[in-house]
Parts: C-alpha cells; structure tokens; sequence
C-alpha cells in the first residue's frame, strides 16, 4: 500500500526540524539513545538541581518523550491494570497541562516488576501515540484531544504475554509500526498515523519478544526498512508494504533493541555484531561479532567511532565500533533494567533503585563522577531535551536541571 505524499513529505518535515531539540519515542528520534547537549548537570538528589517534580498515576516502566515544549508519558493503574493513563506536562513549569484515562480492551496482567504501561509512546510533532502492553493504541493531538482508538486484542484475540509485553512503537513515513512478538497469535503491524488503519500486517514466530522495532533509511532509494529482532533471528521488512527483504537466523537477545546506523545494524546476538545492511534486498555481511561484549537488558549506545554498553549487573563496556575491540570496562553501582544516554562526553544511567550515575567518557577508560540518588524505583530510560534530563519513577516524572526554572 503507497502512502499519501502529503502525508510522507509533512513526516520528513516535521522529523528534520524536531529531531534535535526533541526526544521523539524510545532511545530518541534517531534510536541511538545520544544527545550533543553537553549542558547537563553532573550532580543532583531529591532536591538539588530538580527543576521540578510531576506525580504520576499509577506505574509504568515507559519513558517520557518531549514534543517541543510539552513532556509526555503513559502510565496504568487499578488492581488489574486497566485503567490507562496519558498525562502532559509543560516542560519549563512542570505544570500538569492535561490527563486522559481510558479503559484497556486486551490482556493487562504482567510480572509484577512490569506495569501495562511498559512501552513508551512515539509522536511525529502533531500527535503522539501510547501503546500498552494490553495491545491498545491511543492517538492523542497535543492539546490531549483523542484522535483515534484501537484495540488490538478486539482483532487479534491471542496476542499476549502473561508476563507483560514492553516493545515500543517506532514511526515510520506515514505510520506507526508496533511488535506484537508473543507465544500466542505474534505478529507485526503498521498503523496509519491519521486513522489508525492496518497498512500492513506481517506473522512473526510465536516467541516471547520484548524488543523494540529499529528503522533504517536508505538515502539513495529513500527507501525505509524496518528491522525485528527475536530470539529466532533479525528480520528486514520494506516499510512502505512489509514484504520480508530478508530473514537472518541467528540466535539474538529477546530484551535489548538493534541500532541501526547509516546501512549498519548492531545487534546483541553472541555478545554484539555488527552486520552491513546496507544493501536492502540481499542477506547481511557480517562485519564482526564479539563475545567479550554482552548486553543485559539496556540496548547498545552508538555514538559516531564508539560503542557503549551496559549488562545488568551496572558494567559498562566501550568499543570501537568499526572492529568491536574492548577498549576498557569500568562498573557502576546497582543492577540496570533501562538504557543509559549518551550527552555530550557523558554517560547517564539509572539504576533499578533509583541511583542516577555520570561517568565520563575517555578514550582509554570510563570513570563514574558522580551517583545521585532520587530514592524510587526506576527502570525507565531517561530523555534528554535543552539541557535537561528527564526520568520517571514508579510514582513521579523528574525534570533534572542546573537551569534555575522558569517562573
């Protein structure tokens, strides 16, 4: 299906100019989970440097995104987690600006260290779409109007994982594109951004999967693939209609996410490999695989000639990302479940306690600065806007700043 041209040229447009001071969906509008902002503060606790401090209904592991001046997150709450939540805030005031709630149509039960509102929503500037565990997908405008509403569990009956589902929607020209990888009825399915209509709808192995989609532009084509990982393997799908480029079987890490980077395609499967993807309708070449380099749950950090990876026990690993030689390890303090940002020659990563850690970045070792603690539990990966970070725990949204705030 050929999407409207208006719709693809309006896309690309608002992507070009909201990209740098926005953090548009999961590791940011370019999934490489890097900010050039190198403004941000070293040092901070549960009141220093705090601009300000949002409550939060419910739980959610999903992390907050920033649409021009309005900072945006899901959350879900009730015995069942049923009642699904939106709610925006001014970014300067920490002002609550709106909240809207809606029922869950799907499955909503998880692990209890998961919440429904475990995937992060997207928006391509004019409106932004939360998906959840339970399958539903909410289009909102920026001003909090509804959109469109769709369930998918009313379609799709069988999709569900009893321990929660977490993949994150990734924008792709005129839609959305959603992983719906399970051991019941799996699948992969692209959404119009305007109406919420199939485009295309792909099965996928009836495996659990909690990755999140990656997507890659051709410059000399213009063509975009979308990239899903499993534990079966890394598939290459044609944007425009889903039909399979290419399937590669390779046993990969079900948790962390590829990172696709100018035609290469990193991915956790025997420590990390990097495979050339650049020629879109044949099978990938593998560039290098390196076992000493082993993600946990975080997704691999690309930024230009480096590599950066944190496991689950809090070591970070950094390596040249043309040849993945290890060029040194150092360990943060704490198990990590969300992915670190990389600002400026800074590392930032939150650990499931709550214990925020700067480390510096040299060239030949990392060394922690700084751990700041925000006393809740966190295990949602930050986003970084105008010189500033911002987290949510399980019961606030945190804007970190050294800027005073704006009155």
């Amino acid at each position: 299906m050929k999407f409207r041209c208006t719709e693809v040229v309006f896309a690309a447009i608002c992507i070009f100019y909201l990209t740098g001071a926005n953090w548009l969906q999961f590791r940011g509008s370019d999934y490489r989970s890097v900010s050039d902002d190198s403004n941000l503060p070293a040092h901070w606790d549960t009141t220093t440097n705090v601009a300000w401090k949002g409550q939060l209904p419910g739980r959610g592991l999903s992390s907050p995104i920033v649409v021009s001046d309005r900072v945006i997150v899901t959350s879900s709450s009730g015995v069942r987690q049923d009642r699904l939540h939106v709610v925006c805030f001014d970014s300067k005031t920490g002002e609550q600006l709106w909240h809207r709630q809606f029922w869950a149509t799907g499955r909503t039960l998880s692990h209890p260290t998961s919440a429904n509102a475990a995937p992060t929503p997207v928006s391509d500037g004019q409106r932004v779409i939360a998906f959840y565990s339970s399958n539903d997908v909410i289009c909102l405008d920026l001003e909090g109007n509804l959109l469109w509403y769709r369930g998918l569990a009313h379609d799709y009956p069988k999709a569900g994982n009893d321990i929660g589902m977490s993949s994150s929607p990734v924008l792709i020209e005129g839609g959305v594109v959603f992983q719906v990888q399970n051991q019941g009825d799996s699948f992969a399915v692209a959404l119009d951004r305007l109406t919420g209509e199939s485009l295309w709808r792909v099965p996928l192995d009836p495996i659990a999967s909690w990755s999140t989609p990656t997507v890659d532009h051709d410059p000399k084509s213009g063509k975009q693939t979308v990239f899903l990982q499993s534990g079966n393997g890394l598939c290459a799908y044609d944007a425009n209609n889903g039909n399979l480029r290419w399937k590669y079987e390779i046993g990969c890490d079900g948790i962390s996410s590829p990172a696709a980077v100018a035609g290469r395609l990193y991915l956790a499967s025997g420590g990390m490999t990097l495979l050339d993807v650049a020629a879109i309708t044949t099978q990938p070449q593998v560039v290098w695989n390196e076992s000493k380099l082993n993600p946990g749950a975080a997704s691999v950090i690309v930024d230009d000639s480096r590599l950066y990876i944190v496991n689950r026990t809090g070591v970070v690993s950094c390596a040249n990302a043309d040849t993945g030689k290890l060029l040194w390890k150092m360990r943060m303090e704490g198990s990590f479940w969300s992915t670190p940002v990389v600002a400026g020659d800074r590392l930032y990563a939150f650990n499931d306690t709550g214990v925020g850690q700067v480390v510096q970045l040299g060239a030949e070792e990392g060394t922690l600065i700084s751990s700041n603690d925000l006393a809740e539990p966190i295990q949602a990966s930050p986003a970084v806007s105008d010189s500033a970070i911002y987290v949510r725990s399980d019961q606030h949204l945190w804007k970190i700043s050294s800027a005073p705030q704006a009155e």
